[in-house]
């Protein structure tokens, strides 16, 4: 499920349109688009060296995707009542070791990318008083049922610009469902353990699964 979830948000990001242009952090609807063209348009260019070295996927996602990704703010939320007494220098190990994770899952994510049908929900009026907008989009991944996704974006208050932190599929948030999977662990383990579990899955090689 959650790999058909992952894949969606790709799908998502790769379908919008307008490459060439400057990216504007302070408009978070046009910001996506742009950044998802300009991925898509890597990937279509690249194709011929993704397939002898998938590992190049990681590099894309970091490049152009990873940028407007808040990572911090994320694994912070994920942390949550865990960041209680913890070491400052635990938890910045922790955000990095999360960063990469991410980058790992979205990378292996797009080697079952296959130019999914995208549709979107209005462009969202931003309320000058609220840091947390998000985005609809409805992925169609026909002959499976389609999916509903909301990306949740938070406004830095000090440059104005949003960074995506979550995304939220048939109501189910991926950072809550990672926060209850990893909650336990980070308790009874420690925060430098769960990073160093992250750190052994970010390193795993990018793989062609073989297709159904």
């Amino acid at each position: 499920m959650l790999s058909r979830l992952l894949l969606s948000l790709v799908a998502a990001f790769t379908t919008f349109g307008a490459i060439g242009q400057e990216v504007d952090k302070t408009q978070p609807y046009q910001m996506m688009r742009q950044v998802a063209e300009v991925t898509f348009e890597r990937l279509k260019n690249e194709q011929s060296k993704i397939q002898q070295d998938p590992n190049l996927l990681k590099e894309i996602v970091d490049q152009e995707l990873m940028p407007y990704v808040n990572e911090r703010y994320a694994a912070l939320k994920l942390l949550g009542p865990n960041l209680k007494g913890a070491k400052r220098e635990d938890v910045g190990v922790f955000i990095k070791a999360f960063r990469a994770y991410l980058v790992t899952s979205y990378a292996q994510v797009l080697t079952q990318y296959t130019d999914q049908q995208v549709t979107f929900g209005p462009e969202p009026k931003l309320d000058p008083s609220k840091r947390i907008t998000s985005i609809k989009v409805d992925i169609i991944d026909a002959p499976r049922p389609n999916i509903t996704l909301e990306f949740k974006l938070r406004k830095d208050k000090k440059t104005g610009e949003w960074l995506a932190f979550d995304m939220v599929a048939e109501g189910i948030s991926l950072l809550s469902s990672k926060q209850s999977e990893w909650n336990g662990k980070i308790r009874q383990d420690g925060i430098l353990s769960v990073a160093k579990d992250l750190e052994n899955l970010a390193a795993q090689p990018i793989r062609f699964e073989a297709k159904n």
